[in-house]
């Protein structure tokens, strides 16, 4: 537009302006163009055309609207009377009105009074019921806090602080509230501490009475156990032979519930909880377990002043107490422990505990001491084990010094059988009342039968062997104790190796150095040989009750190559036994031999009896037979006795042989025959009242002497010659040697030497034999 008032000039800004005027828009624009362009007298010249041509239209406009204008007039005219006359109605009625309102006025403003009133009344009650609702609130959580409802207090300080405290209107009240709620929370928080602080000294004290409550709950479980284990094998054994109806039967003994000590934890949760709703849940979780573990620091120290054996059940109970109560404490106080703590510090004790153990068994030297520690340390692991904990590094180091205590049972085993060996009497127990029958043989298994036989009791053994016997089973007790709930699951094979190994090198050596000694008699070499069989015979026994200790069927012993090898060990010491009773037996018979330089070799008469050393002989054959008649078996008694007689032959026959005798008569060999007899009658009657004869031996007591009684009836035979006839002599003489005989029959003479001989009524028969014998050593020359 402004451009097109440019061009146009003059004229054209009075278009311009006329058009913007006819349409009502606004003039700003023409006239800024106009003054930028130096023509405002221009503008002003349009605008005063402007001007008058509206005065026209509006002189126009007047001109035809004039009689209605005046009409109009008039009305308003008309109205401003009766305006006038409304006025003073209205003052008049005005006038009425303030007369009757005046009184109206009077109530009203009493009534806004009385309004005013009841709202200043209204806040007055809302606060006071503001402020009572606090105070009986405040009422409420003192009684609480008196009466220990600290939990209850705070949930009424907090619903103060939560709805109240930004409500109260009175400031005194609201500030007075504001300060005792953070000392009332104090309070308690202080409160619930000391009671917390009595039951850390409370709980440490306790601890060890729950320790010893749950390790003795322990003890009765595994008695349990064992209980029910060995009806099960008593059952099983039953069943092998024949069903038996009291095998399987309900023990109401033992249902019953587990007993279990309660302690209280109530002082704990209380703190937990009042902390936690205090916002200082972690400062009271950081707080239990700094003083739980600064208590167990203090638990893990023991005390040097007394003996660990001592000490140890207070100890371990005292830990087992402990981590009782804090399974406990994370099993119900919520958010209190977690399980990684209490697994640290269950490591970190368990580390502590095996180091001492591990020290504490380096220290001790006698078995028992380590049973009893062992036995304890064993039950802490079940009892831990029963509340989740692992318990494997207790058990290791158990199994570490399973050597050890072997070693130191070995020892005490070592010295109580020493000590038996050394009251031993050798002589055979007589038994005068029951209760020592079954303490020292039925109970032990001495003997086959289970009836108590007439008493006095004369036992085959001597005092030794039933003390023998208890060392050896309570040794085998004592290693299953040591060897039971621990980390092996098998322990029959360790007790079988460490019970050979008992035999071998303790008992049987203890046997070995008494044979050897060489200061034994033989009625004490008769009772040791006697006794080791019995302990030869009660190996079965003893791992029969090691199996039976071990929970090993009787059926699995029953297997080959499942006994001892001591069996075999001691078998081979009574053999030794044997043959030191055999040599000890021949050296006593050489001393009766020695008697044989003191006979008559030339004699010119026959005796009549039997020689002195005969007598001798047979006494004392007859106490070595009734000594070891009821002690050794008849195997060893017939190698004795055997052995016994065929010593005395051969003595008899060395003794004609040597030089002590020069030459002997007829008569020395008759008094030789008359010794003979008596000895072969005693054989042969000791062969048949021993039971010998049960045996079936093609060898007999008698034949032991066959030698001498060959010999004897060679140079009392008419026909000594007869000798070299190979038929006869292989039917009566097969025992005596060519040499022997060519050196006997030299000493020989047939008829004594006197001045009278060859006038006695025997004188031919002499001179027979004497031929036949001259021709039996001439061909005995020719023989050699």
């Amino acid at each position: 537009m402004p451009a097109q008032a440019k061009k146009n000039g003059d004229g054209g800004i009075g278009a311009a302006l006329a058009g913007f005027v006819s349409s009502n828009q606004d003039l700003g624009p023409i006239v800024r163009h106009a003054f930028e362009s130096g023509k405002p007298d221009a503008l002003f010249h349009n605008l005063r055309g402007i001007a008058k041509s509206k005065e026209v239209e509006i002189e126009e406009l007047c001109r035809l609207h004039y009689e209605e204008f005046i009409l109009a007039v008039d009305e308003l005219r008309g109205v401003l009377v009766d305006a006038d006359e409304l006025k003073g109605v209205l003052s008049g009625e005005n006038l009425r009105l303030q007369e009757v309102a005046s009184a109206l006025l009077l109530k009203l403003d009493e009534l806004l009074e009385s309004y005013a009133t009841n709202k200043n009344l209204g806040q007055a009650l809302a606060t006071l019921k503001i402020c009572l609702q606090v105070t009986s609130l405040c009422q409420v959580c003192n009684m609480n806090i008196a009466e220990g409802k600290f939990h209850t207090a705070l949930k009424t300080l907090e619903l103060i602080e939560k709805d109240y405290l930004q409500n109260i209107p009175l400031k005194l009240l609201k500030k007075v509230i504001e300060k005792k709620v953070p000392m009332m929370k104090l309070y308690i928080e202080k409160k619930v501490s000391a009671e917390f602080n009595e039951w850390l000294v409370y709980i440490r004290k306790f601890a060890m009475v729950i320790g010893q409550a749950s390790i003795r709950q322990a003890t009765l479980d595994r008695q349990k156990d064992e209980g029910m284990r060995a009806r099960q094998r008593e059952a099983e054994e039953c069943s092998r032979v024949g069903f038996d109806e009291h095998a399987y039967a309900l023990d109401v003994e033992y249902i019953d519930e587990e007993s279990t000590l309660e302690f209280d934890l109530t002082p704990v949760y209380r703190a937990h909880n009042i902390h936690t709703c205090l916002g200082l849940g972690e400062k009271f979780r950081e707080y239990y377990c700094s003083n739980r573990l600064m208590q167990l620091n203090l638990d893990m120290q023991i005390s040097t002043a007394q003996p660990f054996l001592e000490s140890h059940q207070h100890f371990l109970a005292q830990v087992a107490g402990f981590f009782i109560v804090e399974d406990r404490v994370l099993r119900t106080a919520e958010g209190l422990l977690s399980e990684s703590q209490v697994e640290r510090m269950w490591e970190a004790s368990i580390s502590k505990v095996t180091s001492i153990l591990e020290e504490q068994f380096t220290r001790m030297d006698a078995a028992n001491h380590h049973l009893l520690v062992k036995d304890y340390v064993s039950l802490l692991g079940a009892t831990m084990k029963k509340y989740g904990y692992q318990a494997t590094s207790l058990l290791e180091v158990l199994e570490k010094n399973r050597d050890k205590y072997h070693e130191l049972l070995v020892s005490d085993c070592r010295k109580q059988i020493q000590g038996v060996f050394a009251k031993e009497s050798y002589e055979r127990m007589v038994i005068e009342k029951e209760h020592e029958y079954n303490t020292n043989v039925a109970t032990l298994q001495l003997e086959p039968i289970h009836v108590v036989p007439v008493l006095p009791y004369v036992a085959p053994f001597s005092s030794s062997v039933p003390g023998s016997c208890r060392i050896v089973r309570s040794f085998i007790e004592d290693l299953v104790s040591y060897l039971s709930y621990g980390v092996m699951v098998n322990s029959y094979d360790v007790v079988k190796r460490y019970l050979d190994k008992l035999l071998i090198e303790v008992l049987n050596d203890c046997l070995l150095k008494l044979i050897h000694s060489g200061s034994l008699e033989t009625a004490q070499l008769v009772q040791i040989a006697g006794n080791i069989a019995i302990l030869e015979q009660s190996c079965d026994t003893f791992l029969w009750h090691a199996a039976q200790l071990c929970g090993l069927p009787k059926r699995l012993l029953e297997k080959p190559h499942s006994g001892l090898t001591a069996r075999a060990v001691l078998k081979a010491s009574q053999n030794a036994a044997f043959n030191g009773l055999i040599t000890s037996t021949n050296s006593k018979i050489d001393e009766f031999m020695l008697l044989l330089t003191s006979i008559n070799w030339t004699a010119e008469e026959t005796p009549e009896h039997a020689n002195d050393y005969m007598n001798e002989v047979l006494i004392y054959l007859d106490m070595v037979v009734s000594t070891a008649q009821p002690v050794l078996p008849r195997e060893a008694l017939f190698k004795v006795v055997s052995g016994a007689l065929s010593h005395i032959s051969d003595s008899i026959v060395t003794v004609l042989l040597s030089d002590r005798v020069k030459r002997f008569s007829v008569n020395a060999v008759a008094g030789i025959d008359i010794d003979l007899r008596l000895l072969e009658e005693f054989a042969e009657d000791r062969f048949r009242s021993t039971g010998l004869l049960d045996l079936r031996n093609e060898t007999r007591f008698k034949d032991c002497l066959v030698e001498i009684r060959q010999l004897t009836n060679l140079l009392l035979s008419n026909k000594p010659e007869s000798f070299m006839n190979a038929v006869i002599r292989e039917k009566n003489y097969d025992s005596l040697d060519h040499k022997k005989v060519t050196i006997i029959c030299d000493k020989f003479r047939d008829a004594p030497d006197s001045l009278f001989g060859s006038l006695s009524s025997r004188n031919m028969v002499q001179n027979a034999r004497k031929k036949s014998l001259d021709v039996l050593k001439r061909r005995l020359k020719d023989f050699s």
